[in-house]
């Protein structure tokens, strides 16, 4: 697929395979000098966070490696990556990495541009901290085709005591360039790239249902929905294959852009608190719960959801249900609740903190805490 940009909800997108090597010209077309390079451990292995840097180097830019990025970020890294940025007196950020890292350099930024903690942010655009003030300049480099962070304004930050999952948003936390470069999904294991894909599917049939959905974000999420789909299972098998990977690339960002004109539902109200609590991956989370929670919603919801099935060429909303609950076993990802080792006794506990999650308040029907209990009851022994 040719190289071309776009601009979707005030972020700049550039897309096509090697757009890596334009990083050094984006990052002087917006005045950086030095900047922090937020990415992680396991990342380093594959030389993109190495190639970045001499790329800005090449360009003029001093860089200062920040790897410690973790999954599911706490305050803790965002505090020592602010801690490091201040000391060199960067004047921007480039994030290179899955969406961890992407939120890490958002959740950086936050505390370098207004002080204080994360706590302080916590909330949609309405940080006190940032009043009158701006934010540091970003570039977004995603390396896993799965959040969509880098078309948000949105980072996702626990607390590192309590656990407690923060939304921290504003407008002006928005990435002012996004490199969307295929070829980087080549290097991701197969359990990366699967739990990654699965969250972007997950993040394309939530939002196209969403009570705070819209014509442009269903345009969003239906053009997501699409290439993720029929790109999925072809990217498992062949991650250096350019047409899947383009796909899954393009439509993990598109997903990313329909949940920031939208939002998501029940099955991310509930794929977190087993991520808090036990520490499920957050892609096996959602793929286990995202079928039951379809068979929820398809009578309140039905006219969405057939409309998702046409477009993939499916029939009905069982079918749909069925593509779903075969992607997740094709990425080998676990069928229940069980299989993952959550006790049963747990499962009320479990329902009481999901229906505290602001996305379940978006979910097409309404869904109090005895609703989420009975999904958490049939993800338990159930494989959808």
């Amino acid at each position: 697929m040719n190289s071309f940009r776009c601009e979707l909800g005030g972020v700049d997108a550039i897309f096509g395979a090697g757009e890596l090597e334009r990083l050094g010209e984006l990052a002087t077309g917006l005045g950086l000098r030095r900047v922090l390079l937020v990415t992680d451990p396991g990342l380093l292995a594959t030389g993109h966070p190495q190639r970045a840097k001499q790329l800005l180097e090449a360009a003029g830019v001093g860089v200062t490696v920040f790897a410690e990025a973790a999954e599911n970020p706490t305050t803790r890294e965002v505090e020592a990556g602010a801690a490091v940025a201040l000391d060199v007196q960067v004047d921007g950020l480039v994030a290179i990495g899955g969406g961890s890292v992407l939120d890490t350099a958002r959740g950086v930024n936050f505390l370098l541009s207004g002080g204080g903690r994360m706590e302080d942010y916590w909330g949609p655009d309405n940080p006190a901290r940032l009043a009158g003030k701006t934010m540091l300049p970003m570039i977004g480099i995603p390396t896993t085709a799965g959040t969509g962070s880098e078309a948000q304004r949105f980072a996702l930050i626990s607390q590192a005591d309590t656990h407690a999952k923060m939304a921290c948003g504003d407008r002006r936390a928005r990435f002012r360039r996004v490199i969307l470069d295929p070829a980087l999904l080549a290097s991701a294991p197969r359990q990366v790239a699967a739990l990654a894909g699965i969250d972007a599917i997950s993040h394309a049939v939530e939002s196209f249902v969403s009570t705070a959905a819209s014509p442009f974000s269903r345009l969003l999420a239906e053009g997501a929905w699409t290439r993720l789909e029929a790109a999925f299972l072809p990217h498992l098998e062949d991650p250096a294959a350019p047409a899947p990977a383009a796909g899954m690339m393009l439509g993990a960002h598109l997903a990313g852009a329909a949940i920031e004109a939208s939002m998501l539902g029940a099955a991310h109200a509930c794929a977190n608190p087993l991520t808090a609590t036990f520490g499920t991956r957050h892609g096996a989370a959602v793929a286990l719960m995202l079928p039951h929670v379809v068979r929820l919603n398809a009578e309140t919801a039905a006219p969405f959801y057939a409309r998702l099935a046409e477009a993939a060429g499916l029939a009905g909303i069982d079918a749909l249900v069925a593509r779903l609950t075969l992607m997740r076993r094709e990425a080998g990802l676990p069928a229940t609740l069980g299989e993952l080792g959550i006790p049963e006794g747990e499962l009320p506990a479990l329902a009481a903190v999901a229906a505290r999650q602001w996305t379940a308040r978006f979910n097409p029907r309404p869904v109090a805490e005895a609703d989420l209990l009975g999904l958490y009851r049939r993800a338990y022994s159930e494989a959808a």
